[in-house]
């Protein structure tokens, strides 16, 4: 297995909070001598203003040859009068779909020292741990045909086309019920089947598959009432499956539940595991290089590279170790912050965590 990873930083907060994850992942690979090669690239903004596109082709080139990527962010304020096809967001939407990182987790697991940053009574969310498997290459985000055009009385129509296949269906069910077999043994689709034709597809897909996973709870909800009982009661979920739009609401939702989205890593995962790690959040623009962003997402984010694709469980446990000991020891990032606790930046923050390993 290659041990190249790539890292690409993006825009707004991004160069911040990688440069923390970073001196962590290269910690942890000095103390579990994983002999890892880091190798560095542009995405988003920053490509654009290097190379005039969002996702140039020597970025594709080092992706592909890497066996794992991290990501910080991507996008902000300076780029949104550009052309719509080439502005930062799409280069992130093109590596997913030319590296087929159809399979996004996003954990939403709520540490107990943050039960009182949840928007949330701490009864509601104490032991909160819910797995969103959202595929991503699919669904409306990528369907065509799409595009704003002019009708013929003069009016302005914007149109998308939200599609799935059987077999795009099937890859990202069996990605949930995998996930599920090694949690609690149940999985919660998501859809709007009583709506909409792709989501009918999509619960009899998931219906069929259900029968080699015998051992797996299947349950169904439409997405409107599933943003409900994400409030309402979120502890009755283990792993919710859901398309790429859907996915991108209920996980946003989820975030909140744990006290902060500057808490919550993901990973973005091919058919053999090779992915890309990011921070759920944006880019932030508002508060960059001013030393305010929380990188515990992106670290994070790192210790779901370990355990996913760099099969290091045991490093990814010290990683996640070490964060929990730094909350133990009262230091927040002011997104997380309450009174009584240390009011930190993101350096210090990054620092606390690569000491504590």
């Amino acid at each position: 297995m290659s041990k190249q990873i790539l890292i690409l930083p993006g825009d707004g907060i991004g160069p911040e909070i990688v440069t923390q994850a970073v001196a962590v992942l290269e910690a942890v690979d000095k103390q579990c001598g994983l002999g890892l090669q880091l190798d560095y690239g542009l995405l988003g903004g920053a490509a654009i203003d290097e190379h005039g596109e969002p996702c140039p082709q020597v970025t594709l080139d080092k992706a592909r040859a890497a066996e794992a990527i991290l990501l910080g962010a991507v996008g902000g304020p300076k780029w949104d009068t550009i052309e719509r096809s080439i502005r930062p967001e799409r280069g992130l939407l093109k590596i997913r779909s030319e590296l087929q990182l159809f399979g996004n987790l996003r954990p939403a697991i709520l540490y107990p020292q943050l039960a009182a940053a949840s928007s949330l009574k701490p009864e509601i969310v104490a032991g909160l741990d819910i797995l969103i498997v959202r595929e991503l290459t699919g669904g409306i985000y990528f369907g065509e045909p799409r595009g704003i055009r002019t009708l013929e009385n003069g009016e302005r129509e914007g149109y998308n086309t939200y599609k799935y296949s059987e077999s795009e269906i099937r890859r990202i069910g069996h990605l949930a019920f995998d996930a599920a077999r090694k949690r609690n043994g149940r999985v919660c689709s998501v859809d709007k089947a009583n709506v909409l034709e792709a989501t009918m597809l999509w619960r009899e897909v998931m219906e069929e598959l259900s029968k080699d996973y015998p051992d797996v709870e299947l349950s169904h909800m439409y997405v409107d009432n599933a943003a409900m009982q994400l409030v309402l009661r979120p502890k009755q979920f283990d792993v919710i499956v859901t398309g790429n739009m859907f996915g991108d609401i209920l996980s946003d939702a989820a975030a909140m539940l744990t006290g902060s989205i500057g808490m919550l890593p993901s990973a973005s995962l091919d058919k053999d595991g090779r992915g890309m790690y990011e921070p759920c959040h944006g880019s932030a623009p508002d508060i960059a290089g001013q030393d305010k962003a929380n990188p515990l997402a992106t670290i994070l984010s790192v210790a779901m590279m370990l355990r996913y694709t760099l099969a290091a469980p045991e490093a990814a446990d010290l990683v996640e170790a070490a964060v929990s000991k730094v909350l133990d020891a009262g230091l927040r990032t002011g997104d997380i912050h309450s009174e009584g606790m240390q009011l930190v930046g993101t350096r210090e923050m990054g620092e606390a965590v690569v000491a504590a390993l």
